[in-house]
């Protein structure tokens, strides 16, 4: 998603509330919202991954191995 995009959105949301959007508009707000969305979960998720926590005797503990351990390696509770 670049900033293209980013404009976009907030020029239909600016449209919407003067004076509303065609159907094809709405969709195109659809569409891009959820794009948007998924950029930052992307975003947000290469975050986390890369954080890891000192416990006070010095040894690192990385939460991506351990979230993959715990819930298995998709990163989803296995099934039951």
């Amino acid at each position: 998603m670049d900033m293209k995009d980013i404009a976009r959105i907030n020029e239909l949301y600016k449209k919407m509330k003067e004076t509303g959007l065609t159907p094809e508009e709405k969709e195109e707000q659809s569409r891009l919202r959820g794009e948007y969305i998924q950029a930052m979960r992307r975003n947000l998720r290469g975050q986390l991954e890369t954080i890891k926590i000192q416990n006070p005797d010095g040894s690192m503990i990385d939460v991506k191995a351990r979230h993959d351990k715990k819930y298995g390696r998709g990163g989803r509770k296995p099934q039951a």
